[in-house]
């Protein structure tokens, strides 16, 4: 399948691929139901292991499991087709999950013909744009269609309609250790509070912190750049004893004037200037002010 056709019609929106995918809610709520292709065994159908989400709020299937039962599946669920009478779901797992407890042996399915790539593609951007994704489940998702398919962020931002900034916020979410990717995928942690701990010098013991202390998003900013400050002025301390007071204060000038940390190490007639940021827009403030001057 051509790269550009198949990023262009996710672009356009997955209704006109695969039809509206609301989950079941009571019928004097919902909207005109897509009329399925046909009725199928649901033992017939399995999950998409490609699909980036993997927790399902239990009470949340069972209230869904409740309406089923007294309504049936609005909306049916999208699938492919995998063998001879068998068939893979491309959306509404959560449908299909209640079906199951609401004890339904067949489910309403619309059958779409599309590859490996393009399911991976729809289930990633159906579940994004619905937010039925937790954080991590995202950063996950994103990282997948980045690493197998070559989609750069600014790819994913137009597909799923963030900016740039926020997939790659996203992806750094990756860089976590996994126990508080753990309390970031149970919603121990927000984003917010993940995002602030990824460059500090011991995430875990810090998110730990900020749970047992109930901290707010600030708090945790505030923490961490404490943190952040204490190990970049420690190496600054020993790398400054091999330098002259000349270059020390102008590295401390800089600092102030920026409000990053700015290190300038010399090399015989030249030398580095390195200033650290810790955001991306930290990064595009400082080339405004390059491409100011």
């Amino acid at each position: 399948m051509n790269d550009d056709i198949s990023k262009r019609r996710l672009g356009r929106g997955l209704a006109a691929l695969i039809g509206e995918m609301d989950q079941p809610i009571p019928v004097d709520e919902a909207r005109a139901p897509v009329s399925p292709d046909r009725m199928t065994p649901i033992e017939f159908v399995s999950r998409n292991p490609r699909n980036p989400r993997r927790y399902f709020d239990e009470t949340v299937l069972q209230e869904l499991a409740g309406s089923i039962r007294q309504h049936g599946i609005v909306q049916p669920v999208v699938v492919r087709t995998v063998g001879t009478g068998r068939y893979e779901i491309i959306a509404g797992e959560r449908r299909w999950r209640a079906a199951q407890l609401a004890g339904l042996v067949e489910i309403p399915v619309i059958i779409r013909d599309v590859d490996d790539r393009t399911a991976l593609e729809l289930a990633i951007v159906e579940n994004v744009q619905r937010a039925d994704l937790n954080p991590l489940e995202e950063a996950m998702g994103y990282d997948q269609l980045i690493e197998d398919h070559g989609y750069t962020q600014n790819d994913l931002g137009e597909i799923i309609g963030k900016s740039r900034s926020h997939v790659a916020n996203s992806l750094r979410l990756l860089k976590l250790p996994e126990p508080v990717r753990d309390m970031l995928a149970d919603g121990s942690l927000s984003a917010g509070h993940a995002r602030a701990l990824v460059s500090t010098s011991d995430p875990t013991a810090l998110a730990r912190q900020i749970v047992a202390k109930g901290m707010s998003v600030r708090d945790a900013e505030r923490i961490a750049q404490n943190d952040i400050r204490g190990v970049t002025q420690g190496r600054q301390t020993v790398a400054s004893q091999s330098k002259d007071s000349d270059t020390v204060a102008l590295e401390r000038s800089l600092t102030d004037r920026l409000g990053l940390d700015v290190t300038i190490s010399h090399k015989g007639s030249g030398g580095q200037l390195r200033i650290n940021y810790k955001t991306l827009e930290q990064l595009e403030e400082i080339c405004r002010l390059l491409e100011a001057r």
